[in-house]
């Protein structure tokens, strides 16, 4: 059984929602490692339904951000990430972007307090959702092979 877009995009903010009550008191202040694969090595993985709603929030916002400056080639930046520092589509990001805990997110807010069961339970429940939206789905894709690298 496959879900319609609309439908899995409301299950979808929804874990969104529960994940975003659990990770209160947890951030960085906006530094933007997360956002600097080049330099964290790490890179968000985004499902098809995580595209579709990411695709949304995109086109109300009239585009992916314009890259007014060239970012230093060994960054290679998120594609979502404005000139600004900020994230375009922030209520639209992904599971990953939400969950990338930075050294200072773990260092700052709430030490050892990460609800790391919580989180785990949610993982499933995307991963549940996504295998209904599309079933070869898999574990979804780069964030940038989804929207295109940008450096």
């Amino acid at each position: 059984m496959t879900l319609s877009p609309e439908r899995a995009r409301e299950q979808l903010l929804e874990i969104y929602r529960r994940l975003d009550d659990a990770l209160v008191g947890f951030g960085c202040g906006a530094s933007t490692a997360c956002c600097r694969f080049g330099v964290t090595g790490r890179e968000p993985y985004v499902t098809k339904v995580e595209r579709h709603v990411l695709e949304r929030a995109i086109a109300k916002r009239g585009g992916l951000p314009k890259r007014k400056t060239l970012p230093i080639a060994e960054e290679r930046v998120c594609p979502l990430l404005g000139d600004d520092g900020r994230c375009g589509v922030y209520e639209a990001r992904p599971f990953g972007c939400r969950t990338f805990f930075c050294d200072d997110a773990l260092r700052d807010y709430a030490p050892g307090k990460l609800p790391r069961a919580t989180i785990g339970a949610l993982v499933r429940d995307l991963s549940d959702l996504s295998e209904k939206y599309d079933p070869r789905d898999g574990r979804g894709a780069p964030l940038t092979r989804s929207f295109g690298r940008r450096t």
